[in-house]
């Protein structure tokens, strides 16, 4: 963990995985104040899981039509470039979006054997696994975005003939910049099609990733609050 640079005087390291260790032995030992601190941010999360879901599912609408649109080319006799490149991008935007709301509907697959025991090794082996699963999410968030990061400093384009307009690449290129670089970026930028980078699809890698991050590490400090695990199935009748 070298490369992990500190913030705030601090390494990345202790922010990521220290810090919300600390507050999973608060909110076991400190229940009442927890619950009182954690309450309206649990209501906002909700409602950032649910929006994640209905991003997942409006990319699942558009694969299908780029499908659609695959087939009326061909009967067309028309090209459809970057058709199956972007297929390929918006299921991985569908994959990643949908990982956080479908842990919070009990829809990722828990072994549950040993959770059948008993109430005391139900919770504590629960709130075991779902610390290790929460670390594991955070270092596989934290190199997703390095990932993305890399990506972008190296220009690194797609090998298909798909290509998105360079306005484009500005408006997610701003979202990384202080505001006073916005002119600097636009004023370099064309309106010509260029290839599409691979930092553009890998943005729902990074946000998929530390959306489930951060489910995990709630879920985790609602079962130590509320000593009942709030990863329910949905039943299906």
């Amino acid at each position: 963990m070298g490369d992990w640079k500190p913030i705030l005087g601090l390494p990345l390291w202790f922010w990521l995985f220290i810090l919300p260790t600390a507050f999973a032995f608060f909110c076991l030992f400190f229940r009442r104040p927890a619950h009182r601190i954690l309450s309206p941010i649990w209501r906002v999360l909700d409602r950032i899981y649910a929006l994640s879901g209905m991003i997942a599912a409006s990319f699942m609408v558009l694969i299908l039509l780029l499908i659609i649109g695959q087939m009326v080319s061909r009967w067309t006799d028309t090209i459809f470039p970057g058709g199956t490149e972007f297929a390929g991008y918006a299921m991985a935007c569908t994959s990643f979006f949908a990982m956080a709301y479908a842990l919070t509907h009990g829809a990722h697959i828990r072994v549950s054997i040993f959770l059948n025991m008993n109430s005391f090794l139900k919770f504590w082996l629960d709130a075991l696994a779902m610390l290790i699963s929460a670390i594991t999410a955070t270092y596989f968030a934290r190199y997703a975005v390095k990932t993305n990061y890399f990506s972008e400093m190296l220009n690194d384009r797609t090998q298909g003939l798909d290509k998105v307009p360079e306005w484009l690449l500005s408006i997610f290129a701003m979202m990384g910049q202080w505001p006073w670089h916005w002119g600097d970026t636009w004023a370099k930028t064309s309106s010509d099609m260029v290839f599409t980078p691979v930092w553009l699809p890998q943005i729902a890698m990074s946000i998929g990733t530390i959306l489930l991050a951060v489910a995990i590490w709630d879920h985790l400090f609602r079962l130590l609050v509320l000593r009942e695990t709030q990863i329910v199935r949905e039943s299906v009748e």
